[in-house]
């Protein structure tokens, strides 16, 4: 706060979460941001069409599916590597691959499309 760095104690109460900074008892709401990922879209993952993003920038180290194949959810799509650590790319949904973008040695940037699948 302020620039400040402050040893705090969390206290939590009848449900109710409270932080301590020295003497000073403040009431704070305790989210977790990654039940955010996702939420662009009202639409579930089985509804038409959904592309396929890079979760970073990396390079595409394999291509695991071709156009026109059949896939099930959670199939792996394609590797990127990235600090020398190799993501697989997942569907969230089975259908078939519609459009393959991913190219094996290819760099690519976080959010750019890898594969599109309905």
């Amino acid at each position: 706060m302020g620039g400040k760095s402050y040893r705090v104690r969390r206290e939590q109460l009848a449900g109710a979460n409270f932080v301590w900074v020295g003497t000073e008892r403040f009431a704070v709401d305790v989210s977790d941001p990654r039940s955010l990922r996702g939420k662009r879209s009202l639409r579930g993952p089985s509804d038409g069409p959904i592309s396929l993003v890079a979760p970073m920038p990396g390079k595409i180290v394999r291509v695991l599916v071709s156009e026109n194949t059949s896939i099930e959810a959670g199939q792996g799509i394609v590797v990127v590597e990235a600090m020398k650590m190799q993501n697989e790319v997942k569907s969230p949904k089975s259908g078939r691959v519609r459009k393959m973008a991913a190219k094996e040695g290819a760099s690519v940037n976080a959010g750019d499309v890898l594969a599109t699948v309905e």
